[in-house]
């Protein structure tokens, strides 16, 4: 029962020496409450659905602009037993299981794996559905850092970040720093309450990483009146966000190549400057060091930290993709966003043995018609000779009867 009061003790939230009731000095709409976190819920629903009206409505048109196009797939035949097995035990089944499945099926195991093949590219999803989550992530990031750009760039704390702790821990708060919280924070609720759905990258575990780290990090930062602070890391990340988003988008759509790499190339340059140079450099040192010459160290100083430290360490993850991208780009085998275009390296591989079989059909083909080509080649000599040998015969009768 008395858990739920300890969690608020001011030893967790606030710097040695310093109480709750000096925190109320400041104006009840200049002082940061945790009840105000409450309304993100409802937020990140209205992100939920907006999500939709806009993927739904808005996304369509704008890929259509830009040359987005599903890829042909094939379909599965129809096999009641084969989509049981699928449905409810494995989309990848194991080889004493193709055996059986052999036996029940009467087919051979190339079929068999074939058939599983198909099935998982129908569940794929479309190059629409990524358009439209692409597009819809660069509206969010792009108003975001426009909106946080203009309500920062006049601040002192954003040119001085020393200032970030000036009379701290009582600092009041501005209207637009806190709509800008919490729009930021439900947006990052609207992205974990959709995970499920949404396109399952090979970062999936990192990305959940990612999103309850921000959330909490937003969450604690606001409690603790670290919103100035705050506000430059959110800026920071929604400024390589966009080039991403904007970069996939163009990837997506046909006839953009020059575009797609020359954004490839400008994300790249940001996200290793603000990612690996500016975050720890600036971020890190203003909570880390900066901090120590207003306040001593306490709990709260020790989680943000934490926290912050874990989004450094996906950032360095997720640079040792983009560098392993930079590398196909230099070589010229750029075709793919390394970490979230594809869903796994494995359906990759099913693309290639899926245009495998299309070329060596198209082989057999090509040889069928070779043959068939030749048979109708050696039918047609063999007509004309008849009938040359016929004109031949007709004409040396005549040239008799004249005689």
């Amino acid at each position: 029962m008395d858990l739920l009061p300890d969690i608020w003790r001011q030893e967790y939230w606030l710097p040695p020496g310093v109480t709750w009731k000096d925190m109320e000095q400041l104006e009840d709409s200049d002082r940061p409450r945790p009840l105000h976190l409450l309304i993100t819920l409802p937020l990140a629903l209205c992100f939920v659905g907006l999500r939709y009206v806009f993927e739904r409505f808005f996304a369509p048109p704008i890929g259509i602009c830009l040359g987005v196009k599903n890829r042909l797939q094939v379909t599965a035949a129809p096999s009641p037993k084969l989509e049981s097995f699928y449905m409810r035990r494995s989309r990848q089944p194991t080889q004493s299981e193709i055996v059986s499945l052999m036996k029940a099926c009467g087919k051979t195991q190339r079929q068999i794996e074939k058939w599983f093949r198909h099935r998982r590219n129908q569940d794929r999803p479309c190059q629409t559905k990524k358009f439209g989550e692409a597009a819809w992530r660069f509206s969010f990031y792009l108003v975001a850092f426009v909106g946080g750009l203009a309500c920062l760039i006049d601040r002192p704390w954003f040119w001085n970040n020393r200032d970030c702790w000036s009379k701290y821990p009582v600092q009041p708060m501005e209207r637009a720093h806190y709509w800008y919280y919490m729009l930021e924070l439900s947006f990052y609720v609207s992205l974990l309450l959709r995970i499920s759905v949404d396109v399952k990258r090979k970062d999936f575990k990192e990305q959940v990483i990612h999103h309850l780290a921000t959330i909490f990090l937003l969450s604690f930062s606001y409690c603790a009146n670290y919103i100035r602070i705050g506000t430059l890391v959110m800026l920071l990340h929604d400024s390589s966000d966009i080039l991403l988003e904007s970069a996939k988008m163009f990837n997506y759509g046909t006839g953009w190549r020059k575009t797609c790499d020359i954004l490839f190339v400008v994300f790249t340059v940001v996200f290793l400057v603000t990612r690996l140079v500016i975050f720890p450099s600036k971020i890190i040192h203003t909570t880390l060091v900066l901090s120590m010459e207003v306040f001593e160290p306490f709990v709260g100083y020790y989680f943000f930290n934490i926290l912050l430290m874990v989004l450094q360490a996906l950032h360095v993850f997720w640079a040792i993709l983009i560098l392993r991208m930079v590398n196909k780009f230099l070589v010229g085998k750029l075709e793919k966003d390394v970490r979230s275009d594809e869903e796994s390296e494995a359906e990759q591989d099913e693309e290639e043995e899926d245009k495998g079989e299309e070329e060596d059909e198209d082989c057999i083909w090509e040889r069928s018609k070779d043959t068939l080509n030749s048979k109708l080649s050696m039918l047609t000599n063999s007509c004309v000779l008849n009938n040359l040998n016929n004109h031949r015969g007709s004409a040396v009768d005549r040239i008799r009867i004249a005689q």
